[in-house]
């Protein structure tokens, strides 16, 4: 006999639309075989039940084997071989239908049996498990449409902890159910063959038995075919113990193994996000808006086919188009207190969608395969490669390179190279101190893990007054990067430079040192580089005011403005003005005291000419007196230096004559 159609047992975790859809055709071909093996059940108690009317019940009983072949099953609806079968049997049963008359110990047995076990065992079984799978369905998206209504913000251990064990617990019995559900269709298949030649078999037994002669009009060919079919018999029944045995170890398998994927959050460290992906399938919650503040949430499944984003209703055959997703943007947005959200943007900006996913490996996977997409690497030979290849060239260009200040060096005008420091000492001193300062590693200057802000912050004020005391300013001062406008609108209205430019927010972050310029060129690339990562590519737009007084940024939808800049201008030009008069007030002090330390050192030295010449002048006076000694031939002898100091005494007496 042909092959026997089977549901995918391993696919029941995943739980697609096309398992599902491949599932409702199992109901209806079960649904298909209760009617009819009711039909034969009714047939077969007829035959049963009725012994005067035993010729007519066989009829019936052939004619419904006859139209076995008009049936529309779903499933096994090309089976040539069963219907060539029960056409010979009709035939062998329209022939036989006047002799059957007492029968009713032999079909009890080996007719009515198996057809009444069949119904009452196996197709209830079906109905019943049919129930609960639906009941634990229903359960399990209960269970899911909690967990993705948890707070993000306000987040409780205790109520996490319960949702998520709710929807384990959901999802496990789910799946068993799913599973058990799967096998019992794919057995009803062999049961719906057997159920169908076993009581026809045992009714062609139990009519040879009867009729001691039968060989009159049950020929060797005739035993010949029935010994065919029960072998065909034990055969389909040996491969239905085969397959069942062979379905039950891959159920306990996939338990085994299912297991850590009951939880809608897994282990990341178990489970890799992959980042190469160019195709993703799976649930996703999408946002609907219901009105101007109201939205709800609907589960679909998506999968991407291409370059198209496609979604699928639970019970559909085929998805239908969500999105077109080539050269669009995706990025992980906050939406309603929900985690796991992102939002995708066509290539022209007039449709976006936000879908909220699962788990955060989920999150991450669907936005790098959306952004895989997005660049078209799908159409190339080898994409996975060239997608691993593109997220390693971003990931590098977060590394800051040790050549990067020689390549903006390089690539500066050369107006704008630095002159040679061939000047003074203090002129090397400054050449050093830039050389030092080049040396800084990038670390120095940009943290690797320091925040990047992407979008402008709203205007804010900040309290500054004992700053503005000890600057001799008044009480208040302004944030200059948040500043709300300190001019009037008659001022710029009034000015003559008046010109409005439309720019767009790169970003900013904060950075260890603002006195080197490399730092320019370091933020800048840590910032394209984030948004590269992140895929983040869309950037605030302002209009930029330009005029004679200040430079604002205004917000070209409420014209409310951003940012006064000529504030933060005005503050360091006070500051640094503040700068230079300190300093020059110091340099005057230093200047002063090195005089007076100057004019101390003169006075000084004039008090030790003056001393030294009362000296000289007191041994002059001595040596001038009549002395016993030097008319004894006694002399006074003077030194080089004494007589110099002499000399220097006379000219100070005429000095001071003069005076």
């Amino acid at each position: 006999m042909p092959g026997i159609d089977k549901l995918p047992i391993e696919e029941t975790l995943e739980d697609s639309p096309q398992t599902r859809s491949l599932l409702g055709v199992f109901e209806e071909d079960a649904t298909a075989i209760s009617n009819y093996m009711n039909q034969l059940y009714q047939a077969m108690h007829r035959i049963y039940d009725a012994q005067n009317e035993l010729s007519a019940a066989t009829h019936l009983t052939s004619k419904l084997l006859k139209e076995y072949e008009k049936q529309r099953f779903p499933l096994g609806g090309d089976d040539e071989v069963m219907s060539s079968t029960l056409q010979q049997f009709s035939k062998v049963i329209d022939e036989l239908s006047s002799c059957h008359a007492v029968l009713s110990t032999q079909l009890a047995d080996a007719m009515m049996f198996p057809i009444t076990q069949f119904k009452e065992r196996d197709l209830k079984e079906i109905l019943t498990l049919k129930e609960v799978f639906q009941i634990a369905s229903n359960d399990h998206d209960a269970a899911i449409n909690r967990y993705s209504r948890l707070s993000k913000k306000r987040e409780n251990d205790k109520v996490k902890y319960e949702v998520t064990e709710d929807v384990y617990t959901s999802r496990k019995k789910q799946h068993q159910t799913m599973m058990h559900y799967f096998c019992a269709l794919n057995t009803l298949q062999y049961k719906k063959k057997i159920a169908l030649l076993e009581p026809l078999l045992g009714y062609m037994q139990a009519q040879i038995s009867f009729f001691k002669m039968g060989s009159e009009n049950l020929n060797n060919q005739l035993e010949e075919f029935l010994t065919n079919i029960g072998t065909s018999v034990q055969n389909v029944r040996r491969e239905m113990d085969n397959d069942v045995e062979t379905m039950q170890q891959t159920i306990e398998d996939l338990e085994v193994a299912s297991d850590p994927l009951y939880v809608p959050d897994p282990d990341p460290t178990k489970f890799p996000v992959s980042r190469n992906l160019t195709r993703k399938a799976g649930y996703l919650n999408a946002r609907n808006k219901t009105g101007l503040v109201s939205s709800t949430w609907d589960r679909q499944f998506y999968f991407t086919q291409g370059g198209n984003l496609m979604s699928q209703a639970r019970g559909d055959v085929a998805g239908g188009l969500a999105m077109d997703i080539d050269n669009c943007s995706v990025m992980a947005v906050d939406c309603e207190d929900r985690r796991y959200c992102f939002q995708i943007t066509s290539f022209d900006g007039k449709k976006s969608s936000i879908l909220q996913a699962e788990s955060k490996k989920d999150h991450e996977e669907w936005i790098c395969t959306i952004n895989n997409i997005s660049k078209q690497i799908y159409l190339s030979e080898n994409p996975e490669e060239i997608a691993a290849r593109v997220n390693q060239s971003a990931l590098e260009a977060v590394t800051p390179s040790p050549s990067f200040q020689q390549r903006h060096e390089s690539l500066r005008p050369a107006g704008q190279s630095r002159p040679p420091t061939a000047r003074t000492s203090s002129s090397g001193s400054l050449g050093s101190e830039s050389t030092n300062l080049a040396a800084l590693s990038l670390d120095s200057l940009v943290a690797p893990d320091t925040p990047i802000q992407f979008d402008i912050i709203s205007p804010v004020c900040e309290d500054q007054s004992g700053q503005a005391k000890t600057s001799g300013q008044g009480g208040r001062r302004t944030n200059p990067f948040g500043e709300s406008g300190g001019g009037t609108k008659s001022e710029t209205e009034d000015s003559i430079l008046h010109q409005l430019f439309i720019v767009r927010f790169l970003g900013s972050m904060e950075v260890k040192s603002d006195d080197n310029p490399d730092v320019v060129y370091e933020t800048m690339r840590q910032i394209l580089a984030a948004r590269a990562i992140h895929n983040i590519f869309r950037m605030t737009e302002s209009h930029l005011l330009v005029t004679c007084d200040c430079l604002k940024l205004i917000d070209p939808q409420t014209q409310v403005t951003r940012l006064t800049i000529c504030d933060s201008v005005g503050l360091a030009k006070q500051i640094a003005l503040h700068a230079e008069l300190d300093r020059r007030a110091s340099e005057k002090q230093k200047e002063i005291e090195r005089v007076k330390e100057k004019q101390q050192k003169e006075l000084s030295k004039q008090k030790q000419i003056e001393k030294d010449l009362e000296e000289q002048s007191r041994l002059i006076a001595a040596s001038s007196r009549p002395n016993q000694a030097s008319n004894e031939g006694q002399f006074v002898v003077l030194s080089s230096s004494q007589s110099e100091e002499s000399d220097l005494g006379e000219e100070g007496k005429k000095r001071e004559s003069e005076a």
